[in-house]
């Protein structure tokens, strides 16, 4: 992480060599869009909760990150959950795209890794949606409430599992306790270069 702040304060010497009309304005954009990455992630690893971990697999990429959600209480307690995020180019005026990589029998994540969560909408009925004023802070405890104080049975993305909380039928005296997890064979979303 220390690498990209090095490079973007470089970048910042050459540019002002240069004249403004050489860079285009999606290379303006990018480099906001790595400038807040680099104090957001700075602020979200000095305020990540307990049950998260965070992993950038490039550190010069803050855009690409791997969150671990490990609920330490409720009904999917002991689970390991990932997701992937990307952050877009048009950050922060649009929300980052998430995708639950981790298989999941929960009434906000499809089987698919699709996420109900209103503060990753662009556009929210609730008034609760995405907003420029919103950081990855904001994403990682939206998530990780997820398990905890957001578990929604009455307005579910997944409705299947809002109305059997267990995979199999209630009637099953064999049927689960806990959430079903495993991973995924493959990743759901890879993270462009």
């Amino acid at each position: 992480m220390l690498t990209l702040a090095s490079k973007l304060k470089r970048d910042d010497g050459l540019k002002g060599s240069r004249t403004s009309a050489t860079a285009s304005d999606s290379t303006r954009r990018v480099s906001v869009r790595d400038r807040l990455l680099v104090k957001e992630v700075a602020e979200l690893e000095a305020n990540l909760p307990c049950t998260c971990k965070v992993h950038f697999p490039d550190p010069n990429k803050l855009h690409c990150f791997q969150l671990t959600v490990s609920p330490d209480e409720g009904y999917y307690q002991g689970g390991k959950f990932q997701f992937e995020t990307e952050v877009p180019d048009a950050y922060n005026m649009v929300p980052p795209k998430v995708r639950c990589l981790t298989r999941i029998w929960h009434p906000n994540i499809t089987e698919t890794g699709e996420i109900c969560l209103s503060l990753l909408r662009e556009h929210s009925i609730d008034g609760t949606g995405w907003a420029p004023t919103r950081t990855l802070k904001d994403v990682v405890w939206g998530l990780n409430s997820l398990f905890t104080d957001l578990l929604n049975f009455d307005d579910p993305l997944n409705i299947e599992a809002a109305e059997h909380p267990s995979p199999r039928a209630p009637a099953d005296p064999l049927a689960l306790l806990g959430p079903v997890t495993c991973p995924a064979e493959e990743p759901l979303h890879d993270c462009p270069l």
